[in-house]
């Protein structure tokens, strides 16, 4: 019976990882609770996971790129490397992207890079993000630190063995799958759309805006107003008292509350204050004006799932919403009534104290490079560099586990005021730890609860017809769709008992099926949601979904043709 409740368990977590909207950190958190109340692991186990040292060096080394991100010769670097031929900027980004990405988070890498290399002179930036999005997911892959996928599973291997991956373990694999996945983006770079420089398709842009009650607009029509002819501001909607008016006929009258939908360049909205009676938000509070800022909304965000309105916006960052862009979906209603997603497109009004607001990094990507940079001086870069190569360093060499390198950084980092003891707080990783920490316990009650002993009993015929080297394909390709269809992370975490399972089965070593299901869950080339920084680009370079499929699938072919090929000679089976 407790096998058969844990089984229902982990269906429905993977049923709405891929269907629900729901954040994973939730859904992972229930699933384990649930795991908890039938029975199949207890409290004093879930609090031996919260403290597995693969997690709490994972934990480290999040907190930790909070002060790597600040080093300035990545964006240096980048401007050197943008040069009149595409083929030649795309060979110098991505080794230059995947180099850095080796060391430190690539969700960072990515972030400091899309702001500067969006505004470059040469290329447009939909040529551009997107290849670096994928050099930074191949470059995440080549050391354990690289990307959290990699630490998720030492995490899990550690938890059930007691030895964690090597630091560079991945190299062997991981370095010529990499190099193929360059190849194949240099063959395939001219199917990216070719976008304007600098500027996000002006059509796909919300900007509501309300008409005040003593208005001269009232009573006259939208025509008669001249409200049709604005340019590159167009009319879409009106909603009228909950009633959502569209498209607006040119002899629609105006009254008194009406809330009018532009669609449009929003940099253009200044226009429409000369308008008598015509307000916003952003113009009520003084903030409209030649401040307006561009931010992505980074995955994680404290207003993800929220309404502009119900998220005291305002307050929180000091900051109005002017205008919101999504791809791929149709925007509709009022502005502030629209629940924000990770990866949605604002353009802000901001106020004087929005640059010094300790939570912007945290919840944005901020495209201002003005706004966004926080460089360290020379000898601070030196220093923490210098901090990092040492606890890598010590690593390798057994000296002292890679924690406690990262913690002695961390507190290096504290020492040098490059961050603050409250914004190390803020930017905690919580829902990082969460996953983590709920899926080695649903693991482990997989396993106390005799249901992965009854399933690969199931299968041990079928395990016993395969060959050993189809069964390593199963298992990467599984843990590349689940990737596909969720994230990253959470396939990893889903799929490790599985794959560790089915090689202990059927007598094989284990390391090339862990090894198949780290560097699967880091495969995320055909959409822009198994991965942050395919999702972070998504907006900033105009794409659409079937821009990752076009350009991706032949890199995803040579990464995983690649991988398949050399995992079972670097780790024999």
């Amino acid at each position: 019976m407790e096998s058969a409740l844990v089984a229902l368990i982990v269906i429905a977590l993977i049923a709405l990882l891929i269907l629900s909207r729901l954040s994973p950190a939730l859904l992972f958190t229930l699933a384990m609770a649930s795991c908890v109340l039938v029975g199949a692991i207890d409290m004093l186990d879930v609090m031996e996971k919260a403290t597995n040292e693969g997690l709490v060096t994972l934990l480290l080394l999040l907190m930790v790129s909070i002060g790597l991100e600040r080093l300035p010769w990545l964006l240096a670097l980048s401007n050197w490397a943008v040069r009149g031929s595409l083929p030649r900027t795309l060979l110098g980004l991505s080794g230059m992207t995947m180099l850095f990405s080796a060391f430190v988070s690539n969700t960072a890498v990515v972030a400091t890079l899309a702001g500067t290399l969006r505004k470059n002179p040469h290329h447009a930036a939909s040529q551009i993000l997107l290849p670096i999005s994928y050099a930074a997911i191949l470059g995440g892959t080549l050391t354990l630190i690289g990307t959290s996928t990699n630490l998720i599973v030492s995490s899990f291997l550690e938890d059930t063995t007691g030895s964690g991956i090597a630091f560079f373990a991945f190299l062997p694999v991981a370095l010529p799958a990499a190099l193929a996945g360059v190849i194949a983006m240099l063959l395939m770079h001219k199917v990216l759309p070719i976008g304007g420089h600098g500027k996000l398709p002006v059509n796909e842009f919300l900007i509501e805006m309300a008409v005040a009650d003593d208005s001269r607009l009232i009573g006259k029509t939208v025509a008669e107003n001249y409200l049709r002819d604005l340019g590159d501001l167009f009319l879409v909607e009106l909603v009228r008292e909950g009633r959502l008016i569209t498209p607006v006929a040119p002899g629609e009258q105006l009254e008194g509350g009406d809330r009018l939908i532009f669609s449009g360049d929003v940099s253009s909205v200044g226009i429409l204050e000369r308008f008598h009676g015509l307000r916003s938000f952003a113009i009520d509070e003084g903030l409209l004006g030649t401040n307006l800022t561009e931010v992505v909304l980074l995955p994680g965000a404290s207003v993800i799932g929220q309404t502009i309105k119900g998220s005291e916006f305002r307050s929180r960052f000091d900051a109005a919403v002017v205008g919101l862009h999504r791809d791929g979906e149709r925007l509709s209603g009022r502005l502030g009534n629209i629940t924000l997603r990770a990866g949605d497109s604002l353009m802000l009004a901001v106020g004087p104290d929005f640059q010094k607001r300790s939570n912007l990094s945290r919840n944005f990507l901020v495209i201002d490079s003005s706004i966004a940079s926080h460089s360290l001086s020379t000898l601070k870069s030196l220093t923490v560099a210098a901090g990092m190569v040492a606890a890598v360093t010590a690593s390798v060499l057994g000296w002292v586990p890679l924690a406690t390198g990262l913690m002695f950084l961390l507190l290096l980092m504290l020492g040098m005021k490059l961050f603050s003891a409250a914004e190390l707080r803020r930017r905690f990783p919580f829902e990082m730890w969460l996953i983590v920490l709920s899926a080695l316990a649903i693991s482990q009650a997989t396993i106390d609860s005799g249901l992965m002993g009854v399933v690969m009993e199931a299968f041990t015929p079928l395990l016993a017809s395969v060959p050993p080297m189809v069964m390593l394909l199963m298992v990467y390709g599984l843990t590349l769709v689940m990737t596909e269809l969720m994230t990253n992370n959470a396939a990893a975490a889903l799929m490790f008992p599985l794959g560790y399972s089915v090689a202990l089965s059927s007598g094989y070593e284990p390391m090339a099926f862990v090894m198949a299901v780290a560097l699967g869950g880091s495969a995320s080339f055909l959409t822009p949601f198994g991965y942050t920084t395919n999702l972070m680009v998504q907006n900033l370079g105009g794409y659409t979904r079937a821009d990752y499929v076009r350009f991706g699938s032949l890199v995803s072919l040579f990464y995983s043709a690649t991988v398949l090929v050399l995992l079972p000679r670097a780790f024999p089976l």
